[in-house]
């Protein structure tokens, strides 16, 4: 009997699901126990040629269509997925490993938010009249053409919906390629898409690895690059994407800083350094690594921390009960692990956790490092897993400064219940999505992105619409034309 994960077929391409077994085959292990729990194969030539030319077809047609018409189908596919959320969230726990507790709020919900968002902004999509006398220019804002997504592991049914709802409000096409380590949930969104009127060929899936990535990045008949990943690979897609003159939207890692002050309200702080730390198992690419606590409260701080990071449920992620998650493969479990061997080396003192536990899976205990400083690796370096860093500091302006000496800047947080202070703090930190007294929630109407080496662009609210779309101006003249001669 298959696995319920294992997906009709590895792609999705012009409206139907499409197999080529030719294809390097790609194996989805299941993270909490480590089986082999479906199979899909990597992209043929002849399979990302079939995605990119039926996306190139299908684009005029559909930005024909009003942005009403548009946004209906969008809403639609809205609606669908919240009455699928539980099987939603199952493939998702199936692809990622995270708990069914996170995935049923935080991953389906979020990806039709942003089709219910981009759904009910494509009929206002307008351009401007611009009175010049008795002459006038108008704009029309106009799609990009064919766009190209690429996915990173840790949230798949939500960056597909990210990058696809408002480059289809736009009048766009799609290519979208999950990572391969998480290849299964966006093929779901394309069939539901799909499911909900969407024309044949306006969001196409293919599966892949980088080679995949960079045919789809490089041809010729891509006009938007959209990536979710690393810094590191994010610097090469810009790069190629730039050869050929494509928009872009990179949407990098961090090592973003929380700064918790005396006077904040310790349970809130607590609260947003294990939700910026541990949830999703420390796999988000937002989340606030350098934890900067002031000295009048550091040990209290870290006392509750420990205490509250006791209580964490480690175990099977599809019983709700569960409130912490396996790693999502063998290999990112082990770069963590060096990580945490190099903070115990550089002579971090180790408050909790900093080990695997004892049971199948790619599971890592909740680790929090105190007395870091700022020249650590782990204070230095995106680990992308549970390990936390706390470190003191005793003036604002201190802070600021060394929140800010890093190559990155996705994010920023600041408790204290002084609020000049917060918005102060705040306007003071080089980066692009930021918190006051909370920490990484991402509504779809916020804008969501980086500054620095973390990113161009910004996800979500209506700065995306303009990412995805371009303006034509026209100028139109009433009266005679005059000329030298």
């Amino acid at each position: 009997m298959t696995h319920p994960a294992q997906p009709k077929a590895s792609h999705f391409i012009n409206g139907a699901y499409v197999e080529d077994t030719s294809g390097t085959p790609i194996p989805v292990v299941y993270a909490a126990s480590g089986e082999q729990i479906a199979v899909v194969h990597a992209a043929t030539p002849a399979i990302v040629e079939q995605a990119l030319a039926s996306g190139k077809a299908a684009q005029k047609a559909w930005a024909r269509m009003t942005g009403t018409e548009r946004g209906r189908i969008l809403r639609r596919a809205a609606d669908i997925i919240r009455a699928r959320n539980h099987e939603l969230s199952v493939l998702e726990t199936y692809d990622t490993g995270k708990p069914l507790q996170e995935t049923l709020v935080a991953d389906a919900t979020s990806g039709a938010d942003a089709l219910e968002y981009f759904g009910g902004l494509a009929g206002s999509l307008t351009g401007e009249h611009i009175p010049l006398g008795e002459d006038w220019v108008y704009t029309i804002r106009e799609a990009l053409g064919l766009c190209v997504g690429i996915g990173a592991w840790n949230y798949p049914t939500q960056i597909a919906c990210w990058k696809g709802a408002p480059a289809l409000a736009c009048g766009n096409t799609m290519v979208f390629k999950p990572s391969e380590a998480t290849p299964l949930c966006a093929l779901k969104v394309a069939e539901i898409l799909h499911e909900a009127g969407l024309p044949a060929g306006v969001f196409n899936v293919v599966q892949g690895m980088g080679e995949v990535g960079g045919a789809l990045v490089t041809d010729p008949r891509v006009d938007k690059v959209s990536l979710t990943g690393s810094a590191p690979t994010g610097k090469k897609v810009y790069a190629a994407a730039a050869e050929g003159m494509k928009h872009v939207t990179m949407e990098l890692g961090g090592k973003s800083p929380m700064i918790i002050f005396d006077d904040a309200d310790i349970e809130n702080a607590v609260g947003g350094a294990i939700n910026g730390n541990f949830y999703s198992s420390g796999q988000v690419c937002s989340n606030g690594t350098r934890v900067f606590v002031q000295k009048g409260i550091k040990e209290k701080f870290l006392a509750r921390l420990a205490e509250r990071t006791g209580n964490a449920v480690i175990g099977d992620p599809m019983d709700e009960a569960t409130s912490f998650g396996p790693m999502v493969n063998e290999n990112q479990m082990n770069i963590v692990l060096g990580y945490i061997e190099k903070g115990k080396a550089e002579g971090a003192r180790l408050i909790c956790g900093g080990a695997r536990c004892d049971m199948p899976g790619w599971y890592l205990q909740p680790t929090v490092f105190a007395d870091v400083t700022d020249g650590m690796t782990i204070a230095r370096e995106e680990i992308f897993g549970p390990v936390m860093s706390v470190l003191d500091f005793e003036t604002e302006e201190e802070v600021v400064a060394r929140a800010n000496d890093t190559e990155f800047g996705l994010s920023a947080g600041v408790f204290t219940k002084d609020f000049t202070r917060a918005h102060r703090v705040i306007g003071n930190l080089e980066a692009g999505s930021c918190f006051i007294n909370s920490y990484n929630d991402a509504p779809v109407e916020a804008p969501f992105g980086g500054v620095k080496a973390s990113g161009v662009g910004r996800e979500n609210s209506k700065e995306a619409i303009k990412h995805y779309s371009q303006v034509k101006s026209v100028y139109v003249r009433m009266g005679d034309v005059e000329a030298a001669f």
